[in-house]
């Protein structure tokens, strides 16, 4: 091989790792946005949680605040066991159980949020209960928080984090069914017999 051969087959594998690392840089930023976007589902989910956990204490008995997240797991103002959230979640982007606390005049929790000060990725779009949400900054301005003198209603049960995000449920009049079944009929509602 004389040396034009070997220099041009030295540039040829430069180009390659050259755009094969490219490739692994575009692959880990996807990825990384795609974690990113998982933790934030994860954290709605879960101070959603603990938001309709803290509204179910408040109207539940005197009208007052948990003292800490604990009371949320086992009711101190009652002499069984009653719980309104099923176990204390961590922040999952933290992967830490502490949690900001939202004081209340009365010196309870109305709320909790996420201490990390990342940007978020999610910035619009958001559910009614969390529209507070948009345009935020960072993550610790995502408050979950429950205000009596302002709701209006109960707070809707947010649904867990799906475990692939760009699939959609159809209706039930819309999903398919096995080939050679049929899908049971959807009743209908018949007018009211009477006068005629």
């Amino acid at each position: 091989m004389n040396s034009r051969e070997t220099g041009f087959t030295y540039l040829t594998v430069l180009f390659a790792v050259a755009f094969m690392g490219l490739g692994l840089a575009l692959a880990g930023e996807v990825w990384q946005t795609a974690l990113a976007r998982g933790r934030e589902m994860e954290l709605l989910y879960a101070g959603n949680q603990y938001r309709r956990a803290i509204e179910r204490y408040y109207v539940s008995g005197p009208r007052q605040f948990p003292r800490t997240l604990e009371d949320l797991l086992k009711d101190p103002r009652k002499p069984g066991t009653e719980r309104y959230l099923r176990k204390l979640y961590f922040d999952p982007l933290t992967g830490k159980s502490e949690w900001g606390l939202v004081k209340a005049p009365d010196g309870g929790i109305m709320g909790v949020y996420s201490v990390s000060e990342d940007s978020p990725k999610k910035v619009a779009g958001f559910a009614f209960a969390n529209r507070e949400f948009e345009g935020a900054t960072k993550y610790s301005d995502w408050k979950f928080v429950y205000n009596p003198a302002t709701q209006q209603g109960p707070i809707p049960q947010q649904q867990s984090p799906a475990p692939n995000p760009g699939t959609q449920q159809l209706p039930i009049s819309q999903q398919p069914t096995a080939p050679g079944t049929q899908q049971a009929p959807i009743p209908q509602q018949l007018p009211a017999q009477g006068a005629m």
